[in-house]
């Protein structure tokens, strides 16, 4: 796997907004896109053209027409995303407020069971989950993560499911560790167990880093946050099955069926999912010479792994004579440094140097990074190593080695 070849990283730069500075802090290295990516120039164009059209969808007039036909374009453009086999998309205020949503009408709307879940999960399916499970008297079914992977396996799953579960909520990339969990395969094992249980997949962290492939999940539901896909904040993206529609929803009486909606949606939020879309097209279109959208889709996920991965892997075992953060002493890599799940994040702690303290010595030298600290987020994953905070580094694919490069001897003043 390799980094992108300098013309191509300029080109990928130049169409994002605030690459190489900050609007209030001047010029920096951003290395904190778990907590938001960058914004395509594209979807700044766009979220500005739609704030000013003062019409109206279903009405019957040119804009309101013309509204609609945005909207519909952006499902098309989801739909080669996302692959999936039928179902529907639709946005909402958030990926966490869309994530409670789904379970809850996923718990709420099946008989008497259970519900299971992971500890590497991220509040927004978590909470959500036992939430509900609780309010519903489902007895909740926590599986246990491996603390030296970081991730959840499908035989986790198969050891700790019963035929009683009715609902299943995976969690696809850790915001935390950065390591992914093999989706499919935990689906499968769920099905075996419990084959009609509704599977509701976050994939908030996962968006950015790869392709997503739901026709090969077996799922019902998966949720994203665009403002960490390169869109903006809010608005989050939804695809759910027939299966889950068809239970009962939330819905205006005597108005449409089958509507996940409520209220009138931002058409400049669907918009600008066209514009994510679009950009990854012609990444794609770099690495393959395919006519088949999807085809190129795919072709811009191998190559934004194979980038990333190609950044990790120096942030973790050095570049050129600079030493790599898995040679510091008394250095702990969340998920180890040697971890082919990995997707673009390293998150580590030093026995000499508290994590804020370095955070802070990053910035100090223009380089944004984030503390995670064992609290509601992070506590299911740092607790159980015996950490009480750690440093987040989350590269995306336009970052540059030489930014890696910039990182590393920073962390060699600060720890020298």
């Amino acid at each position: 796997m390799t980094a992108f070849a300098a013309t191509l990283m300029s080109e990928i730069r130049s169409r994002f907004a605030h690459v190489e500075s900050c609007p209030f802090e001047g010029p920096r290295i951003f290395f904190e896109n778990a907590g938001g990516a960058l914004t395509l120039n594209s979807v700044v164009d766009t979220s500005a053209r739609f704030a000013a059209i003062p019409d109206n969808q279903g009405r019957d007039n040119p804009a309101a027409h013309a509204l609609m036909d945005t909207i519909a374009r952006a499902r098309a453009d989801m739909a080669t995303l996302f692959n999936p086999d039928g179902g529907q998309f639709f946005v909402g205020e958030s990926g966490t407020e869309l994530t409670f949503r789904l379970v809850r009408t996923a718990v709420m709307g099946t008989p008497a069971g259970a519900v299971i879940g992971s500890t590497v999960e991220h509040p927004a399916s978590r909470s959500a989950a036992t939430h509900w499970a609780d309010q519903t008297q489902k007895p909740y079914i926590s599986v246990p993560h491996d603390d030296a992977t970081g991730a959840v396996t499908a035989e986790a799953y198969a050891r700790c499911v019963t035929p009683e579960v009715r609902v299943a909520t995976i969690l696809h990339t850790s915001p935390v560790t950065g390591i992914a969990n093999d989706v499919a395969a935990i689906s499968t094992a769920i099905r075996a167990t419990a084959p009609e249980a509704v599977i509701i997949v976050d994939g908030i962290q996962h968006a950015s880093h790869g392709h997503i492939d739901i026709r090969s999940y077996d799922i019902d539901g998966y949720v994203i946050s665009p403002y960490k896909a390169f869109a903006r904040h809010g608005y989050g993206v939804a695809w759910v099955s027939d299966r889950l529609t068809a239970l009962p929803l939330e819905q205006l009486a005597h108005g449409p069926t089958h509507n996940w909606e409520m209220g009138t949606r931002d058409t400049g939020a669907y918009a600008t999912f066209s514009d994510v879309v679009a950009y990854l097209d012609w990444l794609g279109g770099q690495h393959s010479d395919s006519t088949d959208p999807r085809t190129r889709i795919e072709a811009a996920g191998r190559a934004i792994h194979g980038h990333e991965h190609s950044l990790t892997e120096a942030m973790l075992h050095g570049l050129g004579n600079m030493p790599g953060l898995a040679d510091l002493p008394g250095v702990t890599i969340l998920g180890g440094p040697h971890n082919p799940a990995r997707e673009g994040l390293v998150t580590f702690a030093l026995d000499t140097h508290a994590a804020a303290d370095i955070v802070a010595a990053l910035n100090a030298q223009g380089i944004r990074t984030h503390v995670r600290k064992a609290d509601h987020y992070s506590g299911n994953i740092l607790t159980p190593l015996g950490l009480e905070a750690a440093v987040r580094v989350s590269l995306c694919h336009y970052n540059s080695l030489d930014e890696v490069r910039a990182f590393l001897t920073a962390m060699k003043d600060i720890t020298a």
